[in-house]
């Protein structure tokens, strides 16, 4: 018997087969692929493209002063966080704009209370009909709420770059009205899937309409709604007061609403450029605000030079409207808005309208 060779000095032990040897440069190949899909490169690690939506018109000035908030958190970032606006409700309804944040399609959206209330519903709390009777008592039940406010979503895994608002919600219908009668005879649109809204409209004897606000404009030329309820700079800018020219001018209540962002989206920008994004979006808050509730008047003076008929809310008429929100009340408390939310913001409004000066409607409008 021979002994077996020691193969480790033998050279030949290092030679590959030819079928081998032509294979093992697709082997390293396919080893390249793999590796460089499970470590990414660093530039990919720290790009991030934040992808908005909002259902505010494209050229509006929400849209303008995102933008302008997109510019300067790239300059903050060094270019690493890129702001992409989807405007015009292009994504969807709100409700849509919820659901694809949670699955990761989009990072980041513009949402008004009846988005924001899919997240947690104690945001609706700024937005109870015939609660607030000036922009000086929402303020001032919105700071106060505010550090709750953004608790409770956080906890939803979502993170408040701003708050702001739309200007009052009013009614506009195809003919004239004034009462909540003459509306309760009317197909009044309501958001899709706010089925909470739809049961309390029904509660209150009215005929509301479920559809995507997308779906507005289609809904009025068909005569499948025939009234509405929306800010007077909405109304304009969709275009739907040209189907709908009558506007009862009635604050019915705050169209209240925050821009927000994933929490994941938000854990991937640079910690030391956190602040400085915070800071630019709160400051595209402020202007939106401003900005937002001078432009309602001027909308609404501009709807009046192109048909617009505005019925004025006598007294009598205003009295029948808060008969008819307090008479929900019981019912939004607790099914709307979580019981504690809704008695501690008509506590801080109760506080504020029994500080000196403060009983008649506030300066703020």
């Amino acid at each position: 018997m021979t002994m077996d060779r020691d193969r480790s000095k033998d050279p030949r032990s290092n030679r590959l087969p030819p079928r081998a040897r032509r294979a093992a440069p697709v082997i390293a190949l396919c080893l390249g692929a793999l590796l460089a899909r499970a470590i990414p490169s660093s530039a990919a690690q720290d790009t991030l493209i934040v992808k908005l939506g909002t259902s505010a018109p494209e050229g509006s000035s929400w849209d303008q002063i995102f933008k302008e908030m997109g510019e300067k958190w790239k300059q903050a970032t060094g270019g690493t966080v890129t702001l992409r606006i989807y405007p015009g409700g292009v994504l969807g309804d709100e409700p849509d704009l919820v659901r694809k944040m949670r699955v990761g399609q989009i990072q980041a959206a513009a949402l008004t209370a009846a988005g924001l209330s899919g997240i947690d519903a104690s945001v609706a709390a700024l937005q109870v009909p015939m609660m607030y009777r000036s922009y000086d008592e929402l303020d001032y039940v919105r700071e106060h709420l505010r550090p709750a406010l953004e608790k409770r979503l956080l906890e939803k895994d979502f993170v408040v770059l701003n708050w702001g608002d739309a200007g009052w919600v009013m009614f506009f219908a195809k003919e004239p009205f004034g009462t909540p009668d003459d509306v309760r005879k009317m197909k009044l649109f309501v958001w899709a899937g706010d089925n909470d809204a739809v049961d309390l409209w029904k509660t209150a004897g009215f005929h509301p309409v479920p559809l995507p606000s997308t779906e507005i404009l289609t809904g009025l030329q068909t005569g499948l709604i025939n009234a509405f309820d929306t800010t007077p700079l909405l109304a304009l800018s969709s275009q739907w007061f040209g189907l709908a020219p009558h506007m009862l001018d009635l604050r019915w209540a705050p169209l209240v609403g925050a821009t927000v962002m994933t929490k994941k989206a938000w854990d991937r920008i640079p910690s030391g450029a956190r602040p400085a994004v915070l800071k630019a979006a709160a400051e595209a808050g402020e202007r939106l605000k401003g900005d937002i509730r001078a432009a309602n008047d001027k909308a609404i003076a501009a709807m009046k030079e192109h048909g617009l008929r505005v019925i004025s809310s006598t007294p009598s008429i205003e009295a029948a409207w808060q008969k008819t929100a307090e008479e929900i009340y019981p019912k939004i408390r607790g099914t709307v808005v979580p019981p504690a939310v809704f008695d501690e913001a008509r506590r801080l409004r109760d506080e504020y309208r029994a500080a000196p000066g403060k009983g008649a409607v506030g300066s703020g409008g």
